[in-house]
Parts: structure tokens; sequence; C-alpha cells
């Protein structure tokens, strides 16, 4: 339709009451909606920083070493105990005590026993002389002189016998009373008075030295960059302030199923802290320090489970811009800045907030900070 017969229509319509409107817009209107910002943001670069390398691990305070005491005597009964749980012991400190009426019978009876085959020994031993100062004058046969060096070692033997005997004996007397294995704190007592205990039933756990240590938890390619006598600060419920810890031992296996290792870590004055085994605590190594590319946190949006930042991707004049949405990979954290492993160069410009609010392509108006 050409311009002349369309103005005709148009007249037509008007002629007859129809009322004609037009809802093509012009290019600059157009154009003015496209280019209408939609946030009012200030702008940042990237900044480079020193940030500290840290590994962080989760773990439990566990007994450095911990001692079961049991019973070394069967079919006796406890007549004593001796301590609580929570009690400090010394090393070979009594901590309980077994009736001792039939092992104190069976030490006389092995006692009476060794002194027989000592006399035997020593009548077997007179004879023996007798037979060899006379074996040259022909009194006595050879067999006969034989059977007396006979006697007087089978005599012997059963002295040695008996000795043994009654040695077991007196070891089961010691073993009525029992000792503390080391220096430490009573963790578990098991052990009932009147209660008839068998050879190596549990009686009490004993934290060796009262050492208490940290075990933290952290994956294959972190344990590679920890060494023996590192240091590590240790955040605990009940403590306000960090207790600094020295790494003793790693772990040489992963846990099969987590694929993660343990690190012994030795906790200096745990009681002191009030520290208990079981509790649970939080560890950071301290690698030192080296250079990031960071944003503030408020730069970053979170969006179905990655991170975006928004660059300029053109400056239209001095107040308008435009912007794109780019992904970045997090590293490290200070504060409030956010280490950017990937995404960003520090020449890029940034929004600096409301990215939860942007868009990809979005326009923005610049204002200063």
């Amino acid at each position: 339709m050409t311009q002349g017969k369309y103005r005709l229509y148009i007249a037509l319509l008007m002629g007859l009451g129809i009322s004609v409107s037009c809802s093509k817009k012009s290019d600059s209107e157009q154009k003015s909606v496209e280019s209408k910002p939609a946030l009012s943001v200030t702008l940042i670069k990237p900044t480079l920083q020193d940030i500290p390398f840290k590994i962080t691990a989760n773990g439990s305070i566990a007994a450095w070493h911990e001692a079961i005491i049991s019973s070394e005597i069967s079919e006796l009964r406890l007549i004593k105990v001796n301590v609580e749980v929570g009690d400090m012991v010394k090393k070979d400190q009594i901590l309980a005590v077994f009736s001792d009426e039939s092992v104190l019978t069976d030490v006389a009876q092995s006692r009476a026993a060794l002194n027989e085959v000592e006399a035997n020994l020593a009548e077997a031993q007179i004879n023996a002389t007798r037979a060899n100062q006379v074996s040259t004058s022909g009194a006595l046969s050879r067999q006969q002189i034989d059977q007396f060096f006979t006697a007087e070692k089978t005599a012997l033997a059963k002295v040695d016998s008996a000795k043994a005997k009654l040695n077991a004996q007196l070891l089961r007397l010691k073993y009525t009373k029992v000792l503390a294995s080391d220096n430490g704190v009573i963790s578990s007592r098991t052990a009932t008075l009147g209660a008839v205990t068998t050879k190596g039933q549990e009686l009490f756990r004993l934290i060796r030295e009262n050492r208490l240590e940290w075990r933290g938890e952290v994956m294959a390619s972190e344990m590679v960059k920890l060494k023996p006598t590192m240091t590590v600060n240790l955040e605990l419920p009940n403590v306000g302030n960090q207790i600094k810890g020295t790494i003793r031992a790693i772990a040489p296996t992963l846990d099969e199923k987590s694929r993660y290792g343990l690190i012994y870590v030795d906790v200096p004055d745990a009681t002191s802290y009030g520290l208990r085994a079981g509790m649970f605590a939080r560890g950071e190594f301290n690698l030192g320090h080296s250079a990031a590319l960071t944003l503030p946190q408020s730069a970053l949006v979170q969006r179905e489970g990655f991170s975006y930042a928004f660059k300029v991707s053109e400056m239209k004049n001095e107040e308008i811009a435009k912007i794109s949405q780019m992904k970045v990979q997090l590293g490290r954290r200070a504060s409030d800045d956010i280490e950017i492993t990937a995404g960003l160069n520090i020449d890029d410009i940034i929004v600096a907030s409301g990215a939860s609010f942007l868009a990809d392509n979005d326009t923005v108006r610049v204002v200063k900070p």
C-alpha cells in the first residue's frame, strides 16, 4: 500500500467515526526504553592483596594414650577399690585389692614342698660324694655309683621345680594388688567391690599422664601440605581464646569411606582449659601468605550453585554502562573480601553491590561511591 492510499484509508475510517491509533514506536522511543538503567550502582576494580593460606579441619579431643588395667588373677574376690573415675594416680599406686587368703595358703604349701626337696637334695649330694670317694676301692659297683649320681641330679631338678612353683604362687600373691601402670587420671572404672573376676577382665582405664590430643580430619590433598611440628590454632566451644597445638604425627593411611586422614596434634595444658576427651574442636593450620585477586562479598551473587560477578562490558557515557554476568571461582576469604581464582582480571571494572537485582546485559547508572 502506497503512502497516499494509506492516508486516504485512514481518513475514510475517521470519517466513519472509527478511531485509529498507531502502536508502532519511533526508533528514538525504542532506544530510550532499551537504555533505561535497571539500577544505580558504584563500580570497583578487583584488588590484589596478601591473604593467609590456611587449612581448616574438624575433629575431636581424645586421650593421647589410654591404658587398660585388667585383672591378672582369677577366682578371687575384690575386697577393696581405692579410686574413682577422675582420680589422679601415680605409677604403681594400689588401685584395688583382691582377697589373698587362698593365695597365702598356696604359698605356704609351695614353701614346704621346697624345703622337702631341698632336704632330699642334701641327702643325695652326701650319698653321691661318698660314692665318689669309694669308687676306686671297688666296694661299690659302677652301676651303684651311677645310681647315686642320678639321684643327686633328680633331687636338684625337683628343687628347681619347687622353686618355680613357689615363684608362681608369689606372683599370684603380687597380683592380688592391682597397680597403676603409669601416672595419669582414671577415665573408666568397672571394678565392683565383692565381685569375683576372671583373668584378663577389665577393671580400670587410665589416661596416661593425663595428656590429651586433638585428632583432626583433613583431605588427602591437604595432608601433603602439613608436617610434624607445625602450629595449629584450635577453637573450642567453651574457650574464649584460641589454643595453640603442635602436630605430633600424621596418619599414614586414609579412611576408605570418607577419604579423610587424621592429624594428631598435641594440646599442652589441656586440663587447665577444662578440655575433656570427646569434645569437638575446629583447627586451623596457617601455611603462610600469598597474593590473591579479591572482591568484596557484596560484589558477588550466588545463582544455581555458582558464583557470579557483573563486569562492565561497555561504557556508553560517564553515567550509563552496560554490564555482563561473569561466572567466577572463589578461593580464600579475608574478612569481607573473597579470593577470585578464575573468571576475572585485575583490570576489569565490576559492579560493587546490588548484583542480586541485576541480569546479564542490563544497563546501569553509574554513581560515585
